[in-house]
């Protein structure tokens, strides 16, 4: 099955982040240098920004969340052929999923529920939809014709999935996952929760969506850039992720972007982009993929029951 194109990320490291190394971590200790990885998570750019006053246990550590970073690739990757989701996607059923399999899913299933089916992983046979629409040369600039979306939309909705620790199956032939409105978020928690666990207590990762952990060392917010820089926001203990319909669209300008409606069928993002700050990465992640595609006064009602959850809408 041909991967899906992750959304073009909106969010990175403002240069303010840079050219911090070598800030005191406290008046008696040895200077706390920026320990720094660079790598790939799930088709994008992946980075690691890790202060610490030991810079060998620093380096162990950031070695560390990359091998987890790898190690949930394996599983959540629709750019890999022998990954747990893309073997799911060709047979249909998987026993013995990986636990974060199970875990990411059963996440994905609350916030379906919560966003009435914006969010829904199911979305994938859409997504094919439209990709193979766009590949042929005469494709209609519109998109897919109503009934090719209607055969696709047959094919979605998390409710055809069943899952547990034993088995995950889907409940029709030709249902696909698609978890790049999630998984950049789930792995960059995950990242940061081991090296929160080896004693890190300031750090910036960006493995497709960005949290922090903890302050700066200098005790201010880490710093970082939305849309390329043009707004800033500041995180303390916070991740943020951004969803815009203009970060891939199939056809070029002026055809239909990436964020499918899984209730239509549609390629309807209301607003340009969705910047959503929570506590944890996957749930931004997954409710600025839900909230491309709701009305504002939507947003504004679920709001109250996502303690922590700010949106910025453009």
């Amino acid at each position: 099955m041909r991967p899906a194109l992750g959304r073009r990320r909106f969010i990175g490291i403002s240069a303010a982040a840079a050219g911090l190394a070598l800030v005191p971590f406290a008046a008696s200790a040895m200077p706390q240098e920026a320990v720094r990885w660079r790598g790939q998570a799930l088709g994008a750019s992946a980075e690691l920004i890790v202060h610490h006053h030991d810079r060998e246990q620093a380096e162990r550590l950031v070695a560390r969340a990359a091998v987890e970073i790898a190690r949930l690739e394996r599983i959540f990757s629709l750019y890999r052929s022998d990954s747990a989701l893309s073997t799911l996607n060709r047979q249909g059923a998987l026993a013995s999923p990986p636990p974060e399999l199970v875990d990411l899913l059963g996440r994905c299933r609350e916030v379906w529920t919560l966003t009435g089916g914006a969010f829904d992983p199911t979305v994938q046979p859409l997504w094919l939809a439209y990709a193979d629409h766009f590949a042929r040369p005469d494709a209609d600039s519109a998109g897919p014709s109503p009934e090719t979306i209607r055969e696709a939309l047959d094919l979605v909705g998390l409710d055809k999935v069943g899952f547990n620790r034993d088995r995950v199956a889907f409940a029709r032939p030709g249902m696909a996952l698609t978890l790049n409105g999630v998984a950049q978020g789930f792995i960059t928690d995950r990242a940061v929760e081991t090296l929160r666990a080896g004693g890190v207590e300031s750090a910036l990762a960006d493995v497709g969506e960005v949290r922090a952990l903890g302050a700066h060392p200098d005790g201010s917010p880490w710093r970082v850039g939305i849309a390329g820089g043009a707004q800033t926001v500041d995180l303390v203990d916070r991740a943020i992720a951004t969803s815009s319909a203009s970060g891939f669209r199939f056809g070029g300008p002026g055809t239909p972007g990436h964020l499918i409606d899984p209730r239509s069928g549609l390629a309807a993002s209301l607003h340009e982009s969705v910047s959503v700050l929570a506590p944890e990465a996957a749930s931004a992640d997954a409710l600025a993929t839900a909230f491309c595609l709701m009305g504002a006064a939507e947003i504004e009602a679920l709001l109250p029951s996502l303690p922590g959850v700010e949106v910025r809408l453009s």
